[in-house]
């Protein structure tokens, strides 16, 4: 099992938000990094979805857990993966290659969205705080 993750939204460093404050201490901050994909503003929170195009980036923080386990298990919870969520779930967490600045490559676990999306919902940008 991978320690690395990435996020996107809320998780992301800067928010005033217990998980995100969860995550921060339970992790180290490794650096701004990307990953392949479209960004969409779902509700008061984005969601990533796979996307083969090249231009197609969505930019966040990548950490590396220091008990992903347990770490993971809070996280799913929060993004209502499991079985004890309704189905289908609004997230499922899946690993991906990740690029950081200095263009080296890392698999992470990150959340993708699991629901239809809206076009015009889309953040373009591929930055949560900067749609």
């Amino acid at each position: 099992m991978s320690d690395h993750i990435f996020v996107y939204g809320t998780l992301m460093r800067g928010f005033d938000h217990p998980m995100s404050k969860l995550l921060a201490s339970g992790a180290d901050f490794l650096g701004d990094a990307s990953c392949r994909g479209r960004l969409y503003m779902i509700a008061h929170y984005p969601g990533l979805l796979h996307s083969a195009a090249e231009d197609d980036i969505v930019h966040g923080d990548l950490f590396r857990m220091r008990d992903p386990d347990k770490l993971l298990a809070v996280l799913d919870d929060y993004e209502s993966i499991g079985p004890e969520h309704e189905q289908p779930t609004l997230y499922l967490r899946e690993m991906l290659p990740v690029t950081l600045e200095d263009g080296s490559l890392v698999q992470a676990w990150t959340y993708i969205y699991n629901l239809p999306v809206s076009e015009t919902k889309r953040i373009r940008s591929g930055r949560f705080l900067a749609p």
